[in-house]
């Protein structure tokens, strides 16, 4: 691999950071297929419709006025059957229930995809056991932008 390789692919990589992604967001075509979501999650990721009786409760992810990167609100309390519609309103983000960040939990759903466009919105339905969930941006995260979903009992 010659210098200018090098350099060529730290240039691309600097690039992709600094507009708010990721490497790892970033595919090759020449690259193995990455693996494809269960069609669960798949079907989890549209447009969702909470269970009779419960509600919307919507999440804005943007960069305020200040130049933070922020999720509004960032404490939440949700009831099993809710649907947390993350909405993006300025910025580039995503929304990741890490399981580092939730340990003994299960059935966290996947890293959402980034929003990148005003007005675009990630779904999820509030399928967690009662207790204590944190989330975050993962371009963002070591910026703060993180959020805590608690989840009330039925």
């Amino acid at each position: 691999m010659t210098v200018r390789h090098i350099l060529s692919g730290t240039a691309l990589l600097a690039s992709i950071v600094a507009c708010g992604g990721s490497a790892a967001n970033k595919s090759d075509s020449s690259a193995a297929p990455a693996a494809t979501p269960s069609t669960a999650a798949a079907a989890a990721s549209g447009p969702q419709t909470p269970d009779p009786g419960h509600k919307v409760i919507v999440v804005e992810a943007m960069t305020d006025e200040q130049g933070n990167n922020v999720f509004k609100p960032a404490k939440l309390e949700a009831h099993r059957g809710d649907v947390l519609r993350f909405t993006l309103k300025s910025g580039v983000h995503n929304v990741h229930f890490l399981p580092d960040s939730n340990s003994g939990k299960s059935g966290l759903p996947a890293a959402s995809d980034l929003l990148q466009i005003p007005g675009q919105t990630y779904d999820l339905k509030v399928t967690f056991e009662p207790g204590h969930y944190y989330f975050q941006c993962d371009p963002h995260a070591l910026l703060g932008m993180k959020g805590k979903l608690e989840v009330e009992g039925d």
